[in-house]
């Protein structure tokens, strides 16, 4: 565990953190500008030095105020990436790559390259590389120090869709197959849907909730911080099979309860996480017939929340062992008459895949 217990002012922001992060995955920071997301990732790397309190990782302590510990940056064995790459622009790839590195372990070289795709670029210089290869190369250069834990802060921040689509898949893969803990700061939930499986919410340097990314993406804190259109459920699902006559493959979440979508390439036993907007639910009180929507599931009412402005009404549903969210009206909330403990049953319009190598994807849910 990354283990952070401090006190510290930075200007007008006090951060006053207790914590303690997994040392496996992706752990996402977010919160809105100020909240001292940067911050605090620039204490964990020793580029800033709190007031008091300690930071312990693994069993390795970074900084200790009452024993008058501090490790600077380059002890830390914790690699940092930027939102800017900061190359060289004089050096090749292979230069920046091997800027500051010690190991001249090739194989090591070799399987970094290779896990990033740079075999390509390695004579090449940064002029010539794009947004994408440029943030590939600097994760590189982390990455042969050999890092305990890798720091990035919004790297995808400076990047268009499509080279933010070209590198959510590399991260991903260094997170599962270098086993290395990743600290990633983003204000985007997308990006953090698609690559967390932790996350951290700051508000002007105080924690409002930490956890597993489900656990936290389903919790009451996170409702103010987001729109209708970010308002989601996340379901972990397995994929069962495809069907024998429609190009469809059925997602079971349990034993008796599934999701069809169009057919998927993983193979069946996959576990995969959906993400089902709550504009996309529909609820009934009986069970429609003859319809287009495919996915009719039944769903219990676990809560109710009706926003500020009273425009709409959001609803929390359980559906087997998971948390399915609905926006509806007020008219529709009186005209069903729902409460607590409410059995309905939910029609979900769409569905959308998180996993890396499917984030880009986007499965609609037949309709005919």
């Amino acid at each position: 565990m990354l283990t952070i217990n401090i006190d510290t002012q930075l200007g007008e922001l006090a951060l006053h953190l207790n914590i303690r992060l997994p040392m496996q995955g992706i752990t996402a920071i977010f919160g809105r500008s100020g909240a001292g997301k940067t911050s605090l990732i620039n204490i964990i790397g020793g580029l800033l030095t709190p007031d008091s309190g300690e930071i312990i990782l693994a069993d390795e302590v970074l900084f200790n105020g009452e024993l008058g510990i501090l490790k600077p940056p380059e002890k830390r064995q914790i690699g940092y990436v930027f939102q800017d790459a900061r190359l060289f622009p004089h050096y090749s790839v292979r230069g920046n790559l091997n800027y500051g590195n010690k190991d001249t372990d090739s194989a090591h070289f070799d399987r970094v390259v290779k896990l990033l795709g740079l075999e390509h670029t390695l004579k090449r210089y940064p002029a010539s590389l794009s947004g994408g290869e440029k943030q590939r190369v600097a994760i590189g250069r982390a990455l042969l120090t050999r890092p305990k834990m890798l720091l990035m802060d919004e790297p995808l921040a400076s990047l268009d869709l499509p080279r933010k689509r070209e590198l959510i898949p590399y991260l991903i893969r260094l997170a599962k197959e270098l086993k290395l803990p990743i600290i990633y700061v983003s204000h985007s939930l997308d990006e953090i849907l698609q690559l967390a499986q932790h996350m951290l919410v700051l508000d002007q340097g105080k924690i409002i909730a930490n956890g597993p990314l489900q656990e936290v993406w389903d919790s009451e804190q996170m409702r103010p911080w987001l729109d209708a259109k970010e308002q989601s459920s996340l379901l972990d699902v397995t994929v069962a099979e495809t069907h024998d006559k429609y190009p469809m493959t059925r997602l079971a979440l349990s034993n008796d309860t599934s999701l069809w979508v169009n057919n998927l390439s993983p193979e069946p036993g996959t576990r995969l996480k959906v993400r089902i907007h709550a504009n996309h639910v529909s609820l009934c009180r009986h069970s429609p017939k003859q319809t287009s929507i495919r996915n009719i599931i039944p769903v219990r009412v676990c809560e109710v929340f009706e926003s500020v402005c009273g425009e709409n009404v959001q609803i929390k549903l359980a559906i087997a062992g998971n948390y399915l969210w609905a926006n509806i009206t007020p008219w529709a909330r009186d005209d069903l008459q729902i409460v607590v403990g409410l059995s309905l049953f939910a029609q979900i319009k769409s569905v959308s895949l998180t996993e890396s190598d499917l984030a880009s994807d986007k499965t609609q849910v037949s309709h005919t």
